[in-house]
């Protein structure tokens, strides 16, 4: 993928995960869940490897807050997850490594992560696992979506991966 490709890509899923974030969410607990950032996190680590995804994952928790329809837990639920999924496809290359690396990123890493924003900036209560049900089930359907995208494309031959 050269340069450009690459970054009208990364805007396309920047824009989908931005406007998808306004109307595909569902609340558990505290925390408000956008499946299709998981996907599109899981999408992104195997198209642009861990700094790409990492990127992409910023920058939408960043539109989301700037547009009033995210939260700060964005940064370290969507980051680290996107991130780990594209370390350990990069690793492995095995497919299916990218939403294992989504649901421990964002779903442990991220969820441990998120408590201190929610505790001292937000002004949250709770304790420390407070996070790990919503993140978790959020990653995992997210995770599930962006994988079955992932084996459409293998099927369909757009997508070329070593296995």
């Amino acid at each position: 993928m050269n340069k450009i490709h690459r970054m009208v890509f990364m805007a396309l899923i920047i824009a989908i995960g931005t406007l998808t974030s306004q109307y595909v969410w569902f609340s558990v607990g505290v925390a408000k869940v956008t499946p299709v950032q998981h996907a599109i996190n899981v999408i992104s680590a195997v198209f642009l490897g861990p700094w790409g995804a990492l990127e992409v994952a910023f920058i939408i928790g960043l539109l989301r807050n700037i547009l009033g329809v995210g939260s700060l837990l964005a940064f370290p639920g969507g980051m680290v997850g996107a991130f780990i999924a594209g370390y350990l496809y990069r690793f492995t290359r095995k497919l299916y490594f990218a939403p294992v690396g989504e649901v421990i990123g964002t779903g442990i890493i991220g969820a441990l992560l998120s408590y201190p924003i929610a505790k001292y900036i937000l002004g949250s209560s709770g304790t420390a696992f407070m996070f790990f049900i919503p993140f978790s089930l959020s990653s995992a359907i997210g995770s599930v979506i962006g994988y079955v995208v992932l084996l459409a494309l293998v099927k369909y031959k757009k997508l070329d991966y070593c296995n």
